[in-house]
């Protein structure tokens, strides 16, 4: 729904970056009411040079976001806001704003560049990337007794190719323009909300190389007990502390646009997606969890300020952290590496779809898979197992299959794979979840959603507003000192309206009469 002009003049408003893996997106949301007011998106290109890699370029996500921002305000003057007007009230003087700005990020995608030039020193190498497995095996080979969760009591994570250390690592191993930035001190690192948030702050003339403490957590060299980089995991992966960012809480001043429509407005907010997806889903309460479908599927639970560690192959991450002063908060979290990323797939290279919003209606077709099960293990199987080395397999084919069963198949692998985590949770937990809060693009799947719970022998809550990542990053915006147009209690944040889906096929796999 779309504010009226003469409301988003009078209300704050709050705008969010939601840079993800495909795309990225500029959302300015009414504080008021949480309404979107007005939003542009753009793909981003993703390449992959050798089997196993996935890269990005780091000047094409920037200039996404420029992109997005400057055409949503231009869709804002059509609305009747004045731009100039919202700058103006954007002031540093000023203890509080009408405007300020949330930035979500793909997390885990490294970035590297030189900080007197500006110029990034190698494409970003995003979180799918499988390059890094032989470095990966080095690292565990060197542990005592080559365990993999060698350093999980630090970082709550297993080594792996999907944390950042080990693809800065692979940079300066294998990189001559990294190596010799790094020698000389010009380089410095970041995941993308510190290379968005650097460069939309000045850049090399003044930027603030920073991050959030949820995406620092995802790098393999910060201590989610002190919350600080932790100089025995740089020295474990012989990486210079002086080229990390700044950590700072997930809401507060960062610094200031510098340039474009929105020039003097503060950045005052950062999560990585899947935390912004958890406070967009208003997930405040220890054993709130929300499972997100995405380019994979990560499915996140709030265990308040104390960490709980895995016996199940999930991860230990922060949630969030809203406020210099406020306390940490942590989650369990099951990644899946593969899910909107398989239908892609389907489309890309098999072509069997013309866009990915045609597999509802042709896996819809079939009605079943008709005995074929698809694992999509493009990059290994990240939870709970954790093996790089796994591929895809597509099995149980008879002359009968036909692209319909395949296609149902593809769905049916994102929902097996969200059980299993769904399984290792409760386990961990020891508190089965009677509901599961989704979110994301493949939500808007009704066959997804039914098949999901059906699995899950559990309701499935959907919002009916989807755009929860960017709404995270907007609350944690708004709540920043200095900006305040949301405060966390019952009645500062508006409520989410949410579609269910109840399961139709009980624990012993029997048809119930639909609800």
């Amino acid at each position: 729904m779309t504010a009226q002009p003469s409301s988003i003049t009078a209300d704050p408003l709050v705008g969010a970056i939601d840079q993800g893996t495909s795309s990225t997106r500029f959302l300015v949301f009414n504080a008021r009411t949480a309404e979107v007011v007005s939003q542009h998106q753009v793909e981003i290109r993703q390449r992959f040079p050798k089997e196993g890699w996935v890269e990005e370029d780091p000047k094409e996500i920037l200039q996404s976001v420029y992109d997005c921002m400057e055409r949503t305000c231009e869709k804002l003057t059509q609305l009747g806001t004045d731009i100039s007007n919202i700058k103006g009230k954007c002031t540093h003087a000023h203890v509080s704003v009408n405007i300020s700005i949330g930035v979500s990020n793909q997390r885990e995608t490294t970035v590297v560049w030189d900080k007197e030039t500006g110029e990034p020193l190698y494409n970003a190498i995003v979180w799918l990337d499988l390059r890094t497995q032989s470095t990966v095996e080095k690292l565990i080979e060197k542990t005592p007794d080559k365990n993999k969760n060698y350093l999980k009591d630090k970082t709550g994570l297993p080594i792996s190719t999907y944390f950042s250390a080990v693809k800065l690592r692979w940079l300066i191993d294998n990189v001559e323009e990294v190596a010799d930035a790094v020698h000389t001190g010009c380089a410095v690192f970041g995941t993308v909300d510190t290379w968005l948030i650097w460069c939309l702050t000045g850049g090399k003339n003044g930027g603030v190389h920073c991050t959030d403490v949820t995406n620092a957590s995802r790098t393999m060299l910060f201590n989610i007990h002190t919350m600080e980089w932790d100089l025995e995991l740089c020295k474990y992966f012989d990486i210079p502390h002086q080229i990390l960012p700044e950590v700072r809480s997930s809401s507060e001043i960062y610094g200031y646009m510098k340039g474009g429509s929105l020039a003097g407005v503060p950045i005052s907010g950062c999560l990585g997606d899947q935390s912004a997806a958890l406070v967009g889903q208003m997930c405040f309460k220890d054993g709130q969890t929300k499972n997100t479908y995405g380019t994979g599927c990560f499915m996140i639970q709030n265990t308040g300020v104390k960490p709980v560690m895995s016996d199940h192959g999930l991860l230990t991450t922060i949630a969030y952290k809203l406020g210099k002063d406020k306390p940490a908060y942590y989650a369990l979290e099951g990644s899946v590496a593969i899910a909107g990323a398989a239908v892609r797939w389907l489309k890309d290279n098999l072509g069997i779809i013309k866009s990915s919003s045609d597999i509802e209606k042709l896996a819809t077709a079939a009605g079943t898979s008709y005995g074929c099960y698809f694992v999509p293990a493009f990059s290994g199987l990240y939870a709970p197992y954790w093996e790089p080395s796994a591929r895809g397999i597509i099995c149980g084919l008879t002359q009968f299959t036909n692209k319909s069963h395949l296609a149902f198949a593809a769905l049916e692998a994102v929902c097996f794979q969200t059980r299993e985590v769904l399984d290792a949770m409760n386990q961990d937990s020891g508190v089965p979840l009677t509901k599961l809060q989704v979110d994301g693009g493949m939500t808007a799947n009704k066959l997804l959603m039914q098949l999901q719970a059906d699995i899950l022998c559990i309701p499935v809550v959907r919002p009916t507003m989807s755009e929860t990542t960017a709404l995270g990053a907007a609350v944690a915006a708004g709540l920043a000192e200095g900006v305040c147009v949301w405060a966390l209690h019952p009645h500062g944040l508006t409520s989410v309206t949410a579609e269910k889906y109840q399961p139709q096929i009980n624990k012993e796999g029997e048809n119930l009469q639909r609800q």
